[in-house]
């Protein structure tokens, strides 16, 4: 990895071998800047020593695959990474019939930053042939500094910034280079100017129900607009669209998804938070923290578990509830150090029955509150999390 943040190891390392073991694809998708291309330069050699890295927006690096069956057939038993592969989708065609023809795992090591494009070619024209990894910035389980995680989130060079200026510098270049470049060398054309007062608006509202026809009038944008824009900041991982729980109950449930910012410093940065005594004094603080939550406890979840949010119109609500086959556990994130659990949260829990649940606050060690209750810290529902939420009692 890079100087910058080799010393951190990367959860996804083993995810990525691990899905190398078993198909001739993988994909490690994530925003930019979040290490990627860093996780990947340092497992090549450790996987292949022969191994060949090809960075497609380095036009000298882009031309050797001019003719890719050409270029392959000198690299046969390599194992090939290609970084920002959406930059070249015609490829898809030809990677499938080399990986067919060689028919062996751990062919191909591909990284590409933006879901739509990368998901939609390599689950059509790879199917059955690709494993994917996301990558997210750091989470709790890979670095000890929480508070510095939650103000500055988890984009490497925001996290290990000298200080909290530059890393707010960092960040607010990010929002804009990703606006005014990085889009448009997705070829997702949209003006930066609309995107960049959605994003804001969606910060300011964080954590809440969407409302695109509300959206739309507050910006002055037709809803299509406001649906393509949408799909622009969630389709390069910026944005989290959190559906409602949906099931057998006479309740009458909310039927909007609720909308993150995905990452808590990009979320501060847009809002013009600095520091963590200017976040404790602003009104996002609480949606704040129950972003940082959903986000972290969603990034280290293993693959197979749905995520939704319980919300009726009486008011019965639970942040986020986590289902597998017939498993069911509820997590309500609480930014205070002695949470205090609402009326609507103990209907929800009625509601749903679940088998357990956690109380995710600010806090070092954390309690029972209760026979399936439990008050836990951030990092140890990552732990939790990571764990696949093991069946053993609290």
């Amino acid at each position: 990895m890079t100087k910058l943040h080799g010393w951190i190891p990367r959860r996804a390392r083993q995810q990525v071998i691990d899905h190398l073991a078993l198909f001739p694809v993988v994909a490690l998708v994530g925003a930019r800047q979040v290490g990627k291309s860093s996780l990947a330069q340092a497992l090549l050699p450790e996987l292949d020593e022969d191994g060949v890295y090809l960075d497609l927006e380095r036009p000298s690096h882009a031309r050797r695959l001019d003719d890719p069956e050409m270029w392959f057939a000198a690299h046969g038993a390599a194992l090939v990474c290609l970084d920002e592969v959406q930059r070249r989708p015609q490829l898809f065609e030809v990677l499938r019939s080399i990986v067919d023809e060689r028919g062996r795992p751990g062919q191909l090591l591909i990284l590409g930053s933006a879901s739509p494009e990368l998901l939609r070619q390599g689950s059509e024209t790879l199917a059955g042939r690709i494993g994917f990894v996301e990558l997210g910035g750091f989470d709790p389980t890979e670095v000890s500094d929480r508070e510095r995680l939650w103000v500055r989130g988890g984009y490497p060079r925001a996290f290990l910034a000298p200080s909290e200026a530059a890393s707010l510098s960092w960040r607010r270049a990010f929002v804009r280079t990703h606006l005014e470049r990085d889009l448009a060398s997705l070829d997702i054309r949209l003006p930066a100017e609309g995107l960049r007062r959605l994003w804001t608006m969606l910060a300011h509202q964080q954590g809440q129900e969407l409302n695109q026809s509300r959206l739309g009038v507050a910006l002055g944008l037709s809803h299509a607009t406001i649906r393509r824009h949408l799909e622009a900041l969630a389709g390069t991982f910026l944005v989290r669209l959190l559906e409602p729980w949906h099931g057998n109950t006479a309740k009458r449930l909310v039927k909007r998804p609720k909308c993150y910012v995905r990452d808590s410093g990009l979320l501060h940065a847009l809002l013009g938070i600095d520091s963590f005594d200017a976040l404790m004094g602003h009104p996002v603080f609480g949606h704040s923290w129950e972003g940082h939550v959903v986000e972290s406890v969603l990034g280290v979840l293993p693959e197979g578990w749905r995520s939704s949010f319980y919300r009726t119109s009486h008011g019965a609500e639970i942040d986020l509830v986590l289902e597998s086959g017939t498993r069911r556990v509820v997590i309500e994130a609480k930014a205070s150090t002695a949470p205090a659990l609402s009326r609507g949260f103990h209907n929800a829990w009625r509601d749903l029955d679940p088998e357990r649940g956690y109380v995710v606050a600010p806090i070092d060690e954390g309690w029972r509150a209760g026979e399936l209750l439990e008050v836990v810290s951030l990092g140890r529902i990552c732990e939790l999390a990571r764990g696949g939420l093991p069946t053993c009692p609290p």
